[in-house]
């Protein structure tokens, strides 16, 4: 499973990458790729921040980690 990024072109030209599972995670950027990479960076730092603090966090990244019991 993955997270999904949706993209958009702003009228005045710039991109909007955002992470829906991840609220916040919005960005905005002067490329496609630059919106895309900003919004990840956002969006692990945003869910990085949830793990430590004991938040929920999207099933997605749950399913990244294996603890062995």
């Amino acid at each position: 499973m993955s997270l999904r990024i949706e993209i958009e072109r702003e009228d005045d030209g710039r991109w909007v990458a955002e992470v829906p599972e991840v609220p916040g995670a919005l960005a905005y950027g002067a490329t496609r790729d630059e919106a895309s990479a900003a919004a990840r960076a956002l969006a692990l730092r945003v869910l990085a921040d949830r793990v430590e603090h004991g938040e929920d966090v999207p099933a997605a990244v749950v399913e990244l980690f294996a603890v062995p019991a």
